[in-house]
């Protein structure tokens, strides 16, 4: 009588799970049709729907002419040209009129900052003799194709300048690099490349600095 209880407890059992596993497909079977009923058709791919976006595409240009001829239509006429031409000069301007002003949010990103601003002043306040370098080498270099025999001498005057310019430089690294640990303790940019920045504006002719000075020789920084 035992045998026969427990192989009728394994029917049971085994019937019970085959129930369960077909109930469990049913519900994912009527899950899956209540969503495809619901969205109705496929997702559509990516690129079918990009293009219904942008709408019909118009068929390749068959010559040559007919390229010109539609890139020309989409250019617009000459007088729209023209106006966008004027705007686009424009806005250029602008923009070099407020970097050479010294807006921050028109500087190159050397220029960019508080300490660099700081550094200008610094530089535009003194009388370097650095910024004697490029006119005087330009005398130099027109006298000695005026005078050939004077090369040895022009020569030797450029090596004295460069000399002058090279103590110059590092004297004025020196005072630029102490100001701004004064002004500006918590900043890292300092050392070498702080002075190199002074030094290529230092050399410059002051009316051909950018952005332009904000203070004359002599004024207080």
């Amino acid at each position: 009588m035992k045998l026969f209880r427990r192989g009728e407890s394994d029917t049971t059992d085994a019937t019970a799970v085959t129930t369960a596993d077909a109930s469990a497909e049913a519900a994912g079977s009527a899950a899956a049709a209540t969503a495809t009923a619901g969205k109705g058709r496929p997702t559509p791919r990516r690129r079918d729907a990009e293009a219904r976006r942008r709408g019909p595409v118009a068929p390749a240009p068959m010559t040559s002419k007919e390229a010109r001829a539609r890139r020309k239509a989409n250019r617009g006429s000459r007088a729209d040209r023209r106006e966008a031409a004027a705007e686009r000069r424009a806005a250029a301007q602008d923009r070099r009129e407020r970097m050479l002003a010294g807006e921050d949010k028109y500087l190159l990103p050397r220029d960019r900052g508080p300490v660099r601003a700081h550094v200008r002043d610094i530089v535009d306040a003194r009388r370097n003799l650095v910024g004697l370098f490029m006119p005087m080498a330009l005398v130099l270099i027109l006298s000695m194709f005026a005078a050939p025999g004077l090369q040895t001498i022009v020569t030797l005057a450029m090596l004295v300048m460069m000399a002058f310019m090279i103590v110059e430089g590092v004297f004025l690294g020196r005072i630029i690099n102490n100001r701004v640990r004064e002004r500006y303790p918590d900043t890292t940019d300092t050392g070498f490349k702080l002075g190199w920045y002074a030094f290529v504006r230092a050399s410059q002719i002051r009316k051909m600095r950018a952005p332009k000075p904000r203070l004359s020789p002599g004024d207080p920084v």
